[in-house]
């Protein structure tokens, strides 16, 4: 792992299935809307050795006329929502702040869990995105300074306090701690 610059990290790896799901789902989000990568997957991502059964995606409010060509892609390339058949089904569960999941037909696990932004924070990690060159291919997960202050400061288990100390440990002298910091504050106050 190679940190090129503050907006981009360099991996060069054998891609798991995990890291290959994850590449295809966004191969297709990606052309319908932004995105970032949230919560444990980016741990992994970053060569945390840990099981997880889904990969968090935060993305802004899209109009339905798009959400729609968004979900015929994702079912032409064998997706499928875990929550509900109906397009206006799924769309109203995200726009009632609701995550809803994709995975591969015939499966249940590994998942996507796919949300709409709902607050300032959210709008605040989909504006500071960080790239992540994995090997030829490229993916978008929050910076690093915002996913250390959810795991403290929110979450707090026991595993998403090993995945903070294991970002941290692998990303030392490249973070903010001011901003963790600042985050903290913001995630205590919302």
């Amino acid at each position: 792992m190679k940190f090129i610059s503050a907006n981009l990290i360099e991996i060069n790896k054998e891609l798991s299935d995990l890291d290959e799901f994850c590449l295809d789902f966004v191969k297709i989000l990606r052309k319908y809307s932004k995105y970032v990568i949230i919560s444990g997957y980016v741990s992994i991502l970053l060569g945390r050795s840990r099981a997880s059964e889904d990969i968090d995606i935060l993305i802004p409010k899209i109009d339905i006329g798009k959400f729609k060509l968004l979900l015929q892609e994702l079912r032409e390339n064998e997706f499928y929502c875990l929550n509900a058949e109906y397009d206006e089904a799924i769309y109203e569960y995200l726009v009632e702040k609701t995550a809803v999941r994709f995975a591969r037909e015939d499966t249940v696990v590994p998942n996507i869990e796919l949300k709409f932004a709902k607050n300032r924070i959210d709008a605040l990690t989909l504006s500071k995105p960080l790239a992540v060159k994995l090997n030829k291919e490229e993916l978008i997960i929050s910076h690093l300074e915002m996913q250390i202050a959810f795991k403290e400061e929110v979450l707090k288990s026991p595993k998403d306090m090993e995945d903070a100390r294991h970002i941290r440990n692998i990303a030392k002298g490249h973070l903010d701690e001011s901003l963790i910091e600042t985050y903290k504050r913001m995630l205590h106050e919302l």
